[in-house]
């Protein structure tokens, strides 16, 4: 993806992976900035299953539970993250009705690139459950 604003974030995402309390911390962020959107009125709600699913892969491998997970799978889906929890990117969030627009299409280019790793995760995800 040629996006100057998404390379820094793969650039900050590789310093991120090995630090888990960081991945931590980026995804409380990411926890705020989805309860201070509305989807609805995005017409985005279909969105919000999908970042949610990369932030909890996230979350588990950063508390090592889950560590299944390609290394260029794992940046992508980190840098997808800090990318959306970031308001001054290509189209900068505060533009009413455009401002995510990027922040949507990079997230769902990254989802789809990674979709066979997250399919994984989500398998792993429900036998967790089970053994509850």
């Amino acid at each position: 993806m040629k996006n100057w604003f998404f390379q820094q974030a793969l650039s900050r995402a590789s310093r991120l992976i090995g630090h888990p309390g960081r991945i931590i911390k980026l995804l409380t962020q990411l926890t705020m900035k989805l309860v201070h959107t509305d989807f609805r009125n995005l017409r985005a709600e279909h969105l919000v299953v999908k970042i949610r699913t990369l932030g909890r892969m996230a979350n588990a491998y950063a508390r090592g539970h889950y560590k299944d997970i390609p290394w260029k799978a794992l940046l992508s889906v980190i840098a997808a993250l800090l990318y959306f929890v970031n308001p001054l990117d290509l189209i900068p969030d505060v533009i009413p009705g455009l401002g995510l627009t990027d922040d949507f299409t990079v997230l769902l280019w990254v989802y789809a690139s990674a979709e066979k790793e997250i399919e994984k995760f989500l398998v792993w995800e429900k036998g967790m459950l089970i053994r509850v």
